[in-house]
């Protein structure tokens, strides 16, 4: 009797070890929920901005931190296949402190009479809505031959987004973009491609995180005139065709594909030289005071 256990031991541990194995290690999928997490814990960094600076670039700077994590984690992922559930553990709830930290910071308090001839009068929030687009001129060009994932680039909004008749995003405003995704081209493929994304816009020196994707690639140079003024719901960058010297629509060599993925069609590689205009699209809702 003790050998049909014995048996049966050895044949348990034969099934567990696979499945303990797998539930050793972090999928892609964790990971990219700990950069979802990350874009929650910055959404409220930013809110926190408004009322409480020093305690929100104290909480920035930590998040800073877990985001390098998570980049390392990533490239780890990549390269050698794997990422033990520990490490990403680790990650996982420093996100979840920080976030609940923030959150109580966020937390209303109990406010203090002032005055009425002290009371300063409230600053109106905005919110832009999903599906708003920008112009953005870059300042900086993009190569699918030298671009590496991660990568941060910048550009300037074109004409002011309006709320409600209101600027919300003035013209001239900085939105910084990253490279999600870049595939070069090759002796087998040469057909480059490259995926970009926006997720910040500066208004009046304070950051807002976004996420905005590519809808257009359009080729100018130089700017003829005053800025425009872009209401909601008229078609930002109706304007464009105004605001650009020397437009010659879309940009050459450049097709555009889902989720913002710019691919090669002349050449090589994928290349958006400096001053071109990236046509952006808000993907989820950006909270903010009205610049003016």
């Amino acid at each position: 009797m003790s050998r049909v256990y014995v048996v049966v031991a050895v044949l348990m541990v034969g099934l567990t070890v696979p499945v303990a194995a797998q539930r050793g290690a972090a999928t892609p999928a964790d990971i990219q929920r700990l950069r979802d997490d990350a874009y929650l814990v910055e959404r409220d960094v930013a809110s926190l901005n408004q009322r409480d600076t020093t305690r929100a670039e104290q909480f920035r700077a930590r998040l800073d931190e877990l985001q390098e994590e998570i980049v390392y984690l990533k490239v780890k992922q990549r390269k050698e296949g794997s990422v033990q559930r520990r490490e990403y553990a680790d990650v996982r709830d420093g996100l979840e402190d920080l976030r609940a930290e923030v959150q109580a910071s966020l937390a209303p308090k109990p406010a203090t009479p002032r005055p009425t001839s002290q009371a300063a009068p409230a600053r109106s929030v905005l919110e832009i809505p999903v599906g708003t687009e920008m112009d953005v001129r870059l300042t900086d060009s993009l190569d699918s031959g030298t671009a590496m994932v991660e990568d941060r680039f910048e550009g300037t909004t074109l004409a002011d987004v309006l709320v409600g008749g209101r600027v919300a995003v003035p013209a001239g405003s900085v939105v910084r973009g990253v490279v999600t995704a870049v595939d070069p081209a090759t002796r087998t493929n040469r057909t480059a491609r490259m995926t970009v994304s926006f997720d910040q816009v500066t208004v009046n020196g304070q950051p807002h995180p976004i996420r905005g994707t590519v809808t257009e690639a359009i080729q100018g140079s130089g700017m003829k005139g005053e800025v425009g003024r872009v209401g909601v719901g008229a078609g930002a960058g109706a304007l464009v065709g105004g605001l650009l010297g020397g437009v010659k629509g879309a940009l050459i060599g450049v097709a555009i594909g889902g989720g913002g993925m710019l691919a090669a069609t002349e050449g090589k590689e994928v290349r958006v030289p400096q001053g071109s205009v990236l046509r952006v699209r808000l993907d989820s809702p950006v909270q903010m005071q009205a610049a003016r």
